[in-house]
């Protein structure tokens, strides 16, 4: 018995030794309550971050793999916290170690999870994530981080990124370069960072060390650009490796990035006979080649399920055109090959294209994986190449998606390639046309509205629309109209074909506006803007650009009959803002016993720029002030 109360007290001696070494010192709380004050939006500061990459030839000699690890010191800096630290992996890479320690670097009582990665309720067997939940149980707290990783092929070993989604007190990178390896690095945003860099060199390799301080942690925002664009990190590009005198090539130029691409298409097992029957049936009775592709390039995006994957392998082979079609799902990859090989039936030249939509910073000069997120499909027709996107749902044919546009397309050419860009469409190719007269019933804005839509706008409205379920469709459509805003009362709605993506969408209907007038004495007071465009377009607090879904061009008439015995008392004063990237007017007029108010908010190049932003916020709180202002109209 007393052996058992000695093993007790030893015990609770251990634990409370144990908990008074992993407790916050003053000197910690100090620095979390500092770093609190400097980082306020952040629950966690990384105090020390050590990442090392080394490289070695594999077994088999045919490639090289990459040893990837970090270590870091993570501190608490809010009262309390709870993160995930995570890590992802796949068929091309393994994690050897994923630890979480305690300050005294004794083993922390959170265990790890490991589960493949999820998408749209589809699980893939080709890539998983590994990650702590970790509680942090008061300000200053401390863990200590460690991830060992193997990369087993270079060539997905593409970028090390300095900063993280908290901020980073001081972060060191070390990647030594054995002689053997050609290894060119890419250095991108390192403006306005204070990073330093050394290079060492002995007999077997050349080490470079790179290192940055008070790095703050990114800033997620709305229509922010890609990464790439705005944060400092390095691009690796493995070019050549030496295996006893034996020289092998990487990716050395873009030549050779295709040639890979090339191996894993010709490494595909597909079997057009399994939807030949379902060609025939979707072109018969085209007239045109247009039509014959239209068939196709509709169907497939009609009726194949798009799920977004990019890791590993997978990331970059396409899955067989039949498996796609059975299946009735699909990434970008899988759906562009199945598009190319049913037109293939239909006897048409069409291709399979890699592209970096405009999320990606680099262009084909750099033979990167990191260059492509995207693959699409083309058809070479009279001598010219039509571009066809499965994943773009409604999108017209000979119509390419703002994330595209202007970008760059290898394409498939046998044992050659093309290199094209894909063609860009102005703002009022997007046009939205909105056109009402009002009349005026007691208080009630009473009005029959017109809209119209083109280009992406269109193919927006109809992709939000028919992805509602049917049963559903009418009320939806009431929805989109007034956003749910009881005060605007719709009826009669009118449209034309909102299956067909061909033709521009058209609406038009009844509406009742009410508690937008106002009536004492002699007096009539009228907010006549329902809409308020960009009213809510917030830039105050901005960082970066910002990058909208489309170059969107706005086109508003609302006419205001005025009522007999009337006259107007005051109209808001008119406002003109021309900038390099967008224009905006909004003007009032009287004109035939009518207020004429008219709005165009046309943005050119879909973009406000970060150095612009300052003149943005100014412009848009001119326009917020103008839509506070009311029509009087007086007897």
């Amino acid at each position: 018995m007393k052996k058992i109360n000695l093993l007790f007290v030893f015990l609770i001696s251990l634990q409370l030794w144990s908990q008074k070494n992993i407790e916050p010192t003053t000197t910690e709380i100090k620095t979390a309550k500092e770093l609190r004050e400097k980082f306020d939006k952040s629950d966690i500061a990384i105090l020390k971050s050590t990442e090392t990459v080394d490289f070695k030839i594999s077994k088999d000699k045919k490639n090289v793999e990459v040893d990837y690890s970090v270590s870091e010191v993570l501190l608490n800096i809010n009262h309390r916290a709870d993160i995930q630290k995570y890590e992802f992996y796949d068929s091309q890479s393994s994690i050897q170690t994923f630890s979480l320690k305690y300050k005294n670097n004794k083993e922390a009582s959170i265990y790890p999870k490991d589960e493949f990665y999820k998408s749209n309720d589809l699980f893939y067997n080709d890539a998983r994530v590994k990650y702590f939940d970790i509680d942090f149980p008061v300000q200053g707290y401390t863990y200590l981080y460690h991830l060992e990783k193997k990369i087993n092929d270079v060539k997905y070993f593409t970028s090390i990124y300095f900063n993280d989604e908290y901020p980073v007190i001081e972060k060191e990178i070390i990647i030594t370069i054995p002689k053997w390896l050609t290894l060119e690095i890419k250095e991108f945003n390192f403006n306005g960072f204070d990073i330093t860099k050394t290079e060492t060199k002995n007999e077997e390799a050349v080490v470079y060390k790179y290192k940055i301080k008070n790095i703050p942690p990114s800033k997620r925002e709305k229509l922010a650009p890609g990464p790439s664009y705005i944060y400092p990190h390095l691009l690796f590009i493995a070019k050549s490796f030496s295996n006893k005198n034996e020289k092998n090539i990487l990716f050395n130029d873009t030549a050779d990035l295709y040639k890979w691409y090339k191996s894993l298409i010709d490494d595909m097992h597909d079997d057009p006979k399994v939807f030949e029957a379902k060609v025939k049936e979707l072109i018969a009775g085209a007239k045109t080649d247009d039509e014959k592709i239209k068939k196709i390039y509709y169907w497939v995006q009609d009726n194949i399920r798009y799920i977004a994957f990019e890791d590993g392998i997978a990331g970059f082979k396409p899955d067989d055109s039949q498996n796609v079609f059975n299946k009735r799902y699909g990434d970008c990859k899988g759906m562009a090959n199945l598009t190319k090989q049913m037109l293939k039936v239909a006897g048409f030249d069409a291709r399979l294209c890699w592209i970096g939509t405009k999320h990606i910073a680099y262009s084909y000069s750099i033979p990167s994986l990191s260059v492509d997120n995207h693959m699409i499909c083309c058809v070479i027709k009279d001598g010219k190449t039509y571009f066809l996107d499965g994943t773009e749902k409604f999108n017209s044919f000979k119509e390419y998606a703002e994330r595209i546009q202007g970008k760059e397309v290898l394409i498939e050419n046998g044992n050659d390639f093309i290199i094209e860009k894909i063609p860009t469409h102005e703002a009022n190719a997007n046009k939205e046309v909105y056109t009402v007269q009002y009349n005026l019933d007691g208080e009630t804005l009473k009005g029959k509205v017109n809209k119209e839509f083109y280009g992406e706008s269109r193919s927006s409205f109809l992709y939000n629309y028919n992805s509602i379920k049917n049963d559903k469709k009418e009320e939806a459509l009431k929805w989109f109209i007034n956003s749910g805003n009881k005060n605007y009362n719709v009826s009669n709605i009118i449209t034309s074909d909102l299956s067909n993506r061909d033709q521009n969408v058209k609406l038009s209907y009844d509406v009742a506006l009410e508690n937008h007038v106002s009536s004492f004495d002699n007096e009539i007071y009228i907010d006549l803007d329902y809409d308020k465009e960009y009213n809510n377009f917030d830039l105050s607090e901005r960082k970066q650009s910002v990058i909208l879904d489309y170059k969107s061009y706005d086109d508003v008439t609302v006419t205001l009959v005025i009522p007999p015995g009337y006259t107007v008392k005051k109209i808001p004063q008119n406002l003109n803002i021309k900038t390099t990237d967008y224009e905006i007017t909004i003007n009032f007029e009287t004109k035939n016993n009518s207020i004429v108010y008219h709005k165009i908010f046309n943005f050119k190049n879909g973009i406000i720029k970060k150095e612009d932003l300052e003149i943005a916020k100014k412009d848009f709180d001119l326009i917020k002030q103008l839509y506070a202002e009311q029509i009087i109209l007086t007897k």
